[in-house]
């Protein structure tokens, strides 16, 4: 994560940098990004990334990070939005990430990440949905999903049942944007699989 002295930027400085490094991990995948591009477009000198960040992952992973955390507070108004229904507040989420995915010719971080996956990187895009830990965010979302609709027995069976949700969107989305699919298509995609989860596969 960034150094103390990254968090110390004033805002202005700090949203430089941030949007030079989404600019440069836009373009290419985190592998062949390159430092110097990014201080070329914040017009800062080596040293001072260095000061800010251990190395171009961490840098990367920030960004990553932020975003996960803004999903994941996305999702917890959409579970009080649908009054605990866990499908409805999920399949929001798929629809805004992909919508924002989509190529539409401008900077475009998340839709670089899907098209770039690996492990590291799916667990840090996932991770504020998908932690076994009991910790704050976990509990923010069994508090308000409606596990009476579900068929769990207790709060660890609900995690399985969300590791399962998020298998089958974040593989979803994956899909769906590295073969360009359109809104329209992605969606149906998508609703045929989560509501197969919702219904079960046998009788």
């Amino acid at each position: 994560m960034p150094k103390k002295t990254f968090y110390n930027l004033n805002e202005e400085k700090k949203k430089i940098l941030i949007e030079a490094a989404k600019q440069e991990f836009s373009r290419v995948s985190l592998y062949e990004a390159s430092i110097a591009n990014i201080l070329k477009k914040a017009e800062i000198p080596r040293g001072s990334f260095y000061q800010y960040f251990e190395d171009k992952e961490d840098a990367f992973f920030y960004l990553l990070n932020e975003h996960a955390k803004e999903r994941h507070a996305n999702f917890l108004a959409n579970l009080e939005k649908y009054k605990g229904d866990l499908f409805a507040a999920v399949k929001e989420i798929y629809q805004e990430v992909f919508e924002y995915s989509l190529d539409n010719g401008k900077i475009n971080f998340i839709r670089n990440v899907l098209l770039n996956m690996n492990y590291k990187i799916e667990h840090t895009f996932t991770k504020y949905l998908s932690e076994k830990e009991k910790d704050e965010r976990t509990q923010n979302i069994y508090d308000l999903v409606n596990t009476d609709a579900l068929n769990v027995v207790d709060e660890k069976e609900f995690y399985h049942v969300m590791q399962v949700v998020i298998a089958v969107t974040f593989h979803n989305l994956v899909h769906c944007v590295s073969n360009d699919f359109s809104k329209e298509e992605a969606l149906k995609k998508y609703e045929k699989e989560i509501n197969l989860v919702r219904t079960g596969l046998c009788e």
